[in-house]
């Protein structure tokens, strides 16, 4: 069965514990999806270093402590990192600062590990849209502005994952999951 081991992203010393009682000799995958989901800080003049750190910790460095903590266990498996980026690295709403720069260094940080690191582990990352983690149910307009026709669902991401896990051939990308959303263009008028 599966033994949950619960650490804080945004801690060094709780990441090394985590890693050290998860007690890994190898490890084929890495999938960092950690951190506030909640991407609005208000107004940038109102926000201080420690909200700004309250998406950069967790998500950013969260995900490269994780790397490096598992690193010789992924070395070991020949094994691979998927990073969960959005696109919210790409686009943005208002007062979404921390989060936006968190998940675009992600990006950063995927390509430089895929170069660093290969050739005995790969890197990639999934930018997801709008996933409906929740299971909400989600009205007629939300599913319709989507191109495939609906919002995005877990599995969807399951899916990439498992993809990227597997796909021997592919590092340092950025695999978008968004229902086609990023290549619709979407005026008011």
């Amino acid at each position: 069965g599966i033994q949950p081991i619960w650490c804080d992203l945004s801690s060094e010393e709780s990441i090394r514990a985590a890693v050290a009682e998860a007690g890994f000799e190898q490890l084929d995958l890495l999938v960092n999806n950690g951190g506030p989901a909640d991407p609005v800080a208000g107004p940038l003049e109102e926000m201080s270093l420690n909200d700004w750190n309250s998406w950069i910790a967790p998500h950013l460095n969260g995900s490269f402590l994780m790397a490096r903590e598992c690193m010789p266990y992924l070395r070991a498996a020949k094994g691979s990192i998927v990073n969960m980026t959005s696109t919210r690295a790409y686009q943005s709403e208002p007062d979404t600062y921390g989060y936006a720069a968190a998940k675009g260094g992600i990006i950063g940080l995927t390509h430089a590990l895929a170069i660093g690191l290969g050739p005995d582990v790969r890197a990639n990352a999934i930018a997801p849209g709008w996933i409906n983690s929740t299971g909400d149910v989600l009205s007629g307009e939300a599913h319709a502005q989507h191109p495939v026709g609906r919002a995005g669902e877990v599995e969807d991401i399951v899916d990439a994952v498992v993809y990227l896990s597997g796909a021997g051939f592919v590092t340092g990308q950025v695999l978008t999951v968004d229902g086609g959303m990023r290549r619709r263009m979407i005026y008011t008028a």
